[in-house]
């Protein structure tokens, strides 16, 4: 009797033991950014009946051929070609901590199987091969080969619907001063690169503006000529190129192009 109760006592100190060893912390997920060139805008979209459920589809107007970027530092381990089925021409790449990210219905590939890849890489181009009915990217995250819900910059992704989604991917630190010149009337802040987008705001004459990229849009005939050129001063913020004064005849060297 005496031999079995100080076996389930040692059992119990043993248990006890076991309850005391603190559990392996979890490794953080890699920072993941919008699996685009720095300053994009993306529509993308999830679904109830997407395959898996938690992906999603990124769109923009004439997206075929676009380069798609790695969404965070990894090694390339499987540049894939399926023809006519399921993700078609795709690649996926491992991260820490048992991260993966794929990328699929690509045009083309820009990786081989080992490439180590950093943000910003250009791993291949926006298609619509596979099982894909238009161009566009499907992109994913899994952890441990289970479909998760995606996050970019530590901040979830819309469930369920579309939302544009503006990438700071490989973004350099370049970005572009200039002075807004209205002749004493205020600018109009437009959402988009265009005079046909809402607008979202004014910048007084004389305000000096921080750009983070710039684009190509509706011409506008302003303080420094007519100009396509749009500035992004902004998340969503857009100011005519012609009413700013940057210093240069075009676009800024070394400033991002959205």
């Amino acid at each position: 009797m005496r031999r079995r109760l100080l076996g389930l006592v040692a059992a119990a100190g043993l248990l006890t033991a076991m309850a005391l060893v603190p559990a392996s912390p979890a490794m953080a997920a890699p920072t993941f950014k919008v699996p685009f060139k720095c300053g994009q805008s993306w529509s993308g979209q999830t679904r109830t009946n997407h395959s898996p459920p938690y992906s999603i589809d990124f769109n923009r107007t004439d997206d075929l051929g676009d380069p798609v970027v790695a969404s965070a530092p990894g090694t390339v381990d499987r540049v894939t070609d399926l023809g006519g089925t399921s993700y078609g021409k795709y690649v996926r790449i491992a991260h820490s901590g048992g991260y993966h990210t794929y990328y699929a219905h690509l045009n083309g590939f820009n990786v081989s199987v080992g490439q180590s890849v950093g943000y910003g890489t250009v791993i291949g181009y926006v298609g619509s091969t596979g099982g894909s009915t238009g161009p566009h990217l499907h992109y994913e995250q899994r952890l441990n080969g289970s479909d998760i819900q995606i996050r970019f910059n530590g901040a979830l992704a819309l469930y369920w619907g579309t939302k544009t989604y503006t990438s700071d991917n490989g973004c350099s630190s370049s970005t572009g001063n200039g002075t807004v010149n209205t002749s004493g009337t205020a600018l109009t802040v437009r959402s988009g690169p265009g005079t046909g987008y809402t607008a979202v705001g004014t910048v007084a004459d004389g305000t000096r503006v921080t750009i983070q990229c710039q684009t190509t849009g509706t011409s506008v005939t302003g303080t420094y000529g007519t100009s396509n050129i749009w500035d992004r001063i902004g998340s969503g913020r857009y100011i005519a190129d012609a009413y700013v004064y940057t210093g240069y005849d075009g676009f800024i060297p070394n400033v991002p192009r959205c």
